[in-house]
């Protein structure tokens, strides 16, 4: 019997079609397509360990998962390999053996979301799944302005969803960022965990600040409310990318610059 190995490795996915990352009965999900199509190269079942678990409709530049096999194969086996058996919308962008002690999501030191809305008046007939279209202006430099408030340690109750099932609602963001590109706004955010649907809370209250509806001020208060009831509606999944998540550098781990294929003008 050969020893076991722990592995990781970097996935990308459009979460369009899935009913988000987590197996489930009678549904597709993300890991379930990504280990059955592991198991076909490893020629044993295969579970695997994300460093987060993303919901319907959200994509991934950079998800990192890990999993334990004594399937003696190369790195490209199960790169080209796993891909062979996916589908185009999931794809293994590398793999790599890691120490034992290795974990996809508790070593993580920080993690990074991008939000991306296409702002114009006209619906868009093309990137409907990976953008979440406002007609309203928005105005990036208010955005970014009421997003400095929730740069920090804080209490994010009022940016949590009612079935998240954190322990604490505490939770540290390095940095928020906003800015318009041509017809896009993004939005970049980095923290050292994320509550339940709290990427997507935030994004729909700086929304709100962009168009004018609420005062600059209103992330403060709402933030300071610790109350899910203050900050509005949820931001629509579709134009959310987990976008890299980062590691102790021992673990020598790849983290995603945010490329993204299908020619979508994300990065400029």
């Amino acid at each position: 019997m050969h020893a076991v190995t722990r592995w990781a490795l970097g996935v990308e996915y459009d979460g369009a079609r899935f009913c988000g990352w987590q197996s489930q009965v009678g549904v597709a999900t993300v890991q379930d397509t990504l280990e059955q199509a592991l198991a076909k190269v490893a020629c044993t079942p295969i579970r695997v360990v994300a460093a987060g678990r993303t919901d319907t409709g959200v994509h991934a530049l950079g998800q990192v998962v890990h999993f334990d096999s004594d399937a003696e194969r190369r790195p490209e086996a199960f790169v080209r390999g796993t891909n062979a058996h996916l589908g185009c919308d999931v794809a293994v962008l590398w793999a790599r053996v890691v120490p034992d002690d290795f974990h996809a999501r508790f070593s993580a030191r920080a993690r990074r979301y991008r939000y991306v809305w296409l702002n114009r008046r006209a619906r868009p007939a093309l990137f409907r799944d990976q953008l979440s279209f406002d007609y309203r202006p928005l105005d990036a430099a208010r955005m970014e302005a009421a997003a400095a408030a929730l740069i920090g340690r804080h209490d994010f109750s009022a940016f949590r969803a009612a079935q998240c099932q954190a322990k604490t609602p505490v939770r540290t963001v390095h940095s928020l960022t906003i800015e318009r590109r041509g017809p896009l706004v993004v939005m970049v955010i980095c923290a050292d965990a994320f509550l339940h649907h709290m990427v997507r809370n935030i994004a729909g209250v700086l929304a709100a600040i962009g168009a004018g509806e609420r005062p600059v001020a209103w992330a403060a208060e709402v933030l300071a409310a610790r109350e899910r009831a203050m900050a509005g509606i949820t931001a629509p999944p579709h134009g959310l990318y987990l976008e890299a998540v980062e590691y102790p550098e021992r673990y020598d781990i790849p983290v995603s610059r945010g490329a993204v294929g299908a020619g979508l003008p994300l990065n400029g």
